[in-house]
């Protein structure tokens, strides 16, 4: 094989269209455009416009709820607990609370608090001041010979104008 006869693969380039050279080449005058307005020009915004019709996504019900008082926890694992303990990322002595736990990239964010669940096994002793926990997550730190105490977050009170 040389460097003259190399060719590539059938399908792969594509002859390019001439436009707008004259009417014998069958796109000339508008270029396959079509005739004057709205979508002959560029950036048509009418995608879901249909001629005055109520459209479809109008038509179709509204889906799914969105809780304004749901929490979203970051959630942490027995086993994750004790592979940070294990690594040296957080200090079993001390208590640990959400921002030690923050800090050593046990977890990426806070979010509505720091909620422990089952899932694995807890060896090490260690203090606990968390959002949330699971009553079996509880279990296995107490039998682990530690404590995890509650914490309740002190959410602000939203203050509204008053109208005139």
């Amino acid at each position: 094989m040389k460097l003259n006869e190399l060719k590539p693969n059938e399908g792969a380039k594509h002859n390019y269209k001439r436009v707008g050279r004259g009417i014998g080449s069958g796109k000339g005058k508008t270029a396959g455009v079509g005739v004057k307005g709205q979508k002959a020009r560029s950036g048509v915004a009418i995608k879901g416009f249909e001629g005055g019709q109520m459209p479809l996504y109008m038509r179709l019900p509204k889906h799914g709820f969105n809780n304004f008082f749901g929490k979203e926890y970051a959630v942490i694992t027995l086993a994750r607990l004790q592979q940070a303990i294990d690594k040296g990322m957080i200090d079993g002595k001390g208590t640990v609370d959400e921002n030690s736990l923050l800090k050593a990239k046990v977890i990426s964010h806070k979010r509505d608090g720091v909620r422990l669940v089952g899932g694995g096994t807890l060896k090490s002793k260690i203090a606990l001041k968390i959002t949330g926990a699971t009553k079996a997550a509880s279990e296995a730190v107490s039998k682990a010979g530690g404590s995890v105490e509650l914490i309740k977050i002190e959410r602000k009170p939203v203050v509204r104008k008053k109208a005139k």
